[in-house]
């Protein structure tokens, strides 16, 4: 199951420290002109080394397009991609080869394949996302034809509210708790919000293929996500019945004729998007690799005590901004164009 999507799909492949991590896009439309700017720009905000607030392995990150694209202009055959590793210090996680890391997926990968890859995690490391970024680009510059966008944005982060308004900016509070959980070897997790805004009215499917559900999916796939929401979320729970209704008015000006006076439903009533901007969150946890001494056991049983070496995120939830835009731009693509087989008499 190392595919996204039913007509837009990607399939990645590679592992962190492999020689390479990639994709294969089908279902791309043809005659599109990439931006390849774009794509360039998408990756960097992804990319390691770019702050001390992530990790500091150091990856150029760059795109190699192998396949479906002539002269800058998709074919709508698979696009094909690779992004070559050059940073991989693997001998960092030589300690690792035998002791299972606590919050990690080394117990539960051993138990189902028999064997490994302890370098950095292997295939459950979040260096399989930036293949995510490069679709997701993509993905942004079909949706852009059709009026739509999609933007994403570290809303809180150790229970700090990012105040912020700059596109990927931390305000200086923020900053200071990353600082300060990397300063100790620890960590803390954050929440990232994502908006669907200029979403055709109609996609998704009633019961089976809610465009919630889609959603949710989409983005508890991404590393350490931990929790989804949309529209009023889990707070709804607590209110009443006239708090949070969506009532419909008239607004001549808007193409459908009526708007929702208030975007409690986050743009999807009865698992179809209704036109209003699809609003959602998504909790991140704390980086799983704390830079101290952390009690665990190895393959054979025993208990031992590991502290961790390399690089690392002491809060994966900034660099997971474009990758829940990425996640975003892919579903809605995918749906409007499992939007255009439906046929009505």
């Amino acid at each position: 199951m190392n595919t996204f999507g039913k007509i837009f799909t990607l399939t990645s492949y590679g592992e962190s420290h492999g020689a390479a991590i990639g994709g294969v896009i089908d279902g791309m439309p043809a005659g599109l002109h990439i931006d390849f700017d774009s794509v360039a720009r998408e990756m960097a905000r992804r990319r390691p080394g770019s702050s001390a607030l992530v990790t500091a392995r150091n990856e150029a990150d760059e795109v190699e397009f192998l396949s479906g694209i002539m002269d800058g202009v998709t074919l709508g055959t698979p696009i094909g991609f690779c992004i070559r590793n050059t940073q991989q210090h693997s001998a960092d996680y030589d300690n690792l080869k035998h002791a299972y890391r606590p919050g990690h997926a080394d117990f539960t990968y051993q138990a189902k394949y028999g064997v490994r890859d302890h370098r950095g995690g292997g295939r459950a490391s979040a260096r399989e996302t930036a293949a995510r970024v490069v679709a997701g680009a993509l993905a942004k510059q079909v949706l852009a034809k059709y009026g739509v966008t999609v933007s994403a944005r570290l809303a809180r982060v150790g229970g700090v509210e990012n105040t912020a308004t700059e596109p990927d900016a931390l305000c200086s509070e923020v900053q200071d708790v990353i600082m300060r959980a990397k300063a100790e070897g620890d960590s803390v997790g954050g929440v990232v919000e994502c908006t669907v805004h200029g979403c055709p009215v109609g996609l998704g499917e009633p019961v089976a293929g809610k465009l919630q559900a889609l959603f949710a999916a989409a983005m508890m796939s991404i590393p350490a996500a931990k929790g989804f929401e949309y529209g009023m979320g889990f707070a709804g729970a607590d209110k009443r019945g006239t708090e949070v209704i969506d009532s419909w008015q008239s607004a001549p000006s808007d193409p459908r004729g009526i708007r929702a006076a208030a975007n409690n439903s986050g743009g999807i009533q009865g698992g179809i998007s209704n036109g209003e901007d699809i609003v959602m969150r998504i909790a991140f946890k704390p980086t799983a690799t704390l830079l101290r001494d952390v009690h665990t056991v190895t393959d054979q049983g025993e208990d031992t005590v590991l502290k961790a070496r390399g690089r690392h995120d002491p809060c994966v939830a900034v660099r997971a901004v474009p990758v829940v835009e990425a996640m975003a731009a892919m579903t809605i693509l995918d749906a409007m164009l499992i939007s255009r087989a439906l046929i009505r008499f």
